[in-house]
């Protein structure tokens, strides 16, 4: 593979051409990808830039493996959709998913290790096929600081934010954005040097509110102005984080790009539409995958502004996916 799973090697000069070998390596080893392609007319050779590789339907997570290895699956990441219409990403090397973690947040945030980090999540043992549980999970065990736990009720988690504060431990509170409003009915906190970053969205549990105003909930209810952002999926490596300000940043190993609602194939650097997105970790399953959210690319970020209406997804399915 010539190294083109060393995601380190990855900067913004040799972006565009380990993407295009990438693409060409799971043309020919990636038999579902290979099939959606010919389906398409694409021929390898007339691949030459980045806004003509064709972008898998993140759809065929549902209905077929995704993979462009035949090594041993190590693990097979669910999302928490509805039961019979969940996504499975199936990973043959955890130890790049976990070195992308840590890349991605060390972009953001500086060195993971040196950071306590508390999960307002399910545990591992009891949601052992969350890619962002793993991604907490692993967090919390490379912290310098052993009190790093997942947290079981509003007791703990106020117990040990209050011993990061009063020690002046920088601390991260991982939580899924229900669960931390779930909190918040039942109390109120004072973490002023919290950094919180909410993810996940609703799972179904609760009404969706916009990004904006979920963070002025956490802001009064947490007692800090640190309201941050974290997006990632289950089909994907590599995560995006936002400051407070919403405008998300990507890693090194990701770019994303606008298709246009009426025409799937034709892409965008910048504007507001449906992404695409790129993230060369997945390496060993697809890197090109046109997702069903829907968002603004900026020059210094983006914003994400929701999903795609049903209506319109119904229309991008057939447009993309008659294979």
């Amino acid at each position: 593979m010539k190294n083109l799973d060393n995601i380190d090697l990855i900067n913004s000069k040799n972006f565009d051409s380990t993407a295009l070998e990438i693409f060409k390596y799971q043309f020919q080893n990636n038999e579902i990808y290979k099939k959606y392609c010919e389906q398409l007319n694409v021929k390898v050779e007339t691949i030459n830039s980045i806004n003509k590789i064709p972008f898998l339907p993140i759809s065929f997570f549902k209905t077929t493996e995704v993979l462009s290895t035949k090594n041993e699956i190590e693990k097979v990441f669910i999302s928490s959709g509805t039961t019979g219409n969940e996504s499975y990403h199936h990973i043959s090397d955890l130890k790049l998913y976990e070195k992308s973690i840590k890349l991605c947040f060390d972009k953001h945030y500086g060195n993971s290790s040196n950071y306590a980090f508390l999960g307002v999540t399910p545990k591992p043992t009891e949601k052992p096929n969350s890619s962002l549980i793993y991604m907490i999970d692993y967090l919390i065990k490379n912290s310098v600081y052993n009190e790093s736990s997942f947290c079981e009720n509003a007791d703990e988690l106020n117990d040990k934010s209050l011993f990061f504060e009063k020690n002046n431990i920088k601390y991260i509170i991982y939580g899924l954005s229900y669960a931390l409003l779930d909190l918040l009915e039942k109390s109120s906190f004072s973490f002023k040097k919290a950094i919180i970053v909410e993810t996940g969205g609703m799972k179904g549990k609760r009404k969706e509110i916009s990004k904006k105003e979920l963070h002025k909930l956490f802001a009064s209810g947490f007692g800090t102005k640190k309201i941050n952002s974290e997006y990632g999926m289950t089909e994907l490596l590599s995560q995006s984080y936002s400051n407070s300000d919403l405008n998300f940043k990507t890693p090194k190993t990701k770019k994303l790009l606008i298709r246009d609602i009426n025409d799937p194939f034709k892409l965008s650097n910048f504007g507001r539409g449906p992404i695409n997105i790129i993230d060369l970790s997945n390496i060993n399953s697809c890197s090109f995958i046109a997702t069903d959210d829907y968002g603004l690319i900026k020059q210094n970020g983006f914003e994400l502004l929701g999903r795609l209406e049903e209506s319109d997804l119904r229309g991008c399915n057939q447009m993309l996916s008659q294979y």
